[in-house]
C-alpha cells in the first residue's frame, strides 16, 4: 500500500474524485451502496460510495472496504464541506488507528456490556 492523494471537486459537468491525479473507480459494480455517483458533505447514498471507493482503493480489498465504509463516510466524507478537498492515505490510516472494529451489532455489544446474554 504506497501513498496517495486523493482529491475531489464539484465541475460545471458534475462531482470529480482522483486518486494521483487519476480517476477513481466508483466500484459500480458493488450494488449493495444505492448510488453510482459521487457526492460529500453530508451522510447518504452518494458519500457512502465516494467512501467505498476510497476504502476499495486504499485496502486493496472491497471485502474490507464494505466492512468500514460506514463509519469512514459519517465521520470523514460527510464532513467535507467545501466544493473541493484533498485526503492523504496518511489521513485515512490515521482515521483507522483512532477506530475500533467491533463484530456484532450496536444491540449485541450493549447486551454484553451490561452482562445479559439474551437475545
Amino acid at each position: 500500500m504506497g501513498a496517495h492523494v486523493y482529491q475531489g471537486y464539484r465541475g460545471p459537468e458534475g462531482n470529480i474524485v482522483t486518486v494521483d491525479g487519476i480517476l477513481l473507480d466508483p466500484c459500480s459494480k458493488v450494488t449493495l451502496i444505492p448510488s453510482s455517483e459521487f457526492e460529500w458533505g453530508y451522510s447518504g447514498g452518494g458519500p457512502a460510495r465516494l467512501a467505498f471507493a476510497i476504502l476499495a482503493h486504499h485496502f486493496g480489498n472491497e471485502e474490507k472496504a464494505l466492512s468500514a465504509y460506514r463509519g469512514f463516510r459519517d465521520s470523514v466524507i460527510g464532513d467535507f464541506r467545501e466544493d473541493s478537498w484533498s485526503l492523504t492515505t496518511s489521513q485515512i490510516e490515521l482515521f483507522f488507528r483512532g477506530s475500533v472494529e467491533v463484530p456484532m451489532t450496536l444491540n449485541e455489544l450493549f447486551r454484553r456490556v451490561r452482562g445479559n446474554k439474551a437475545s
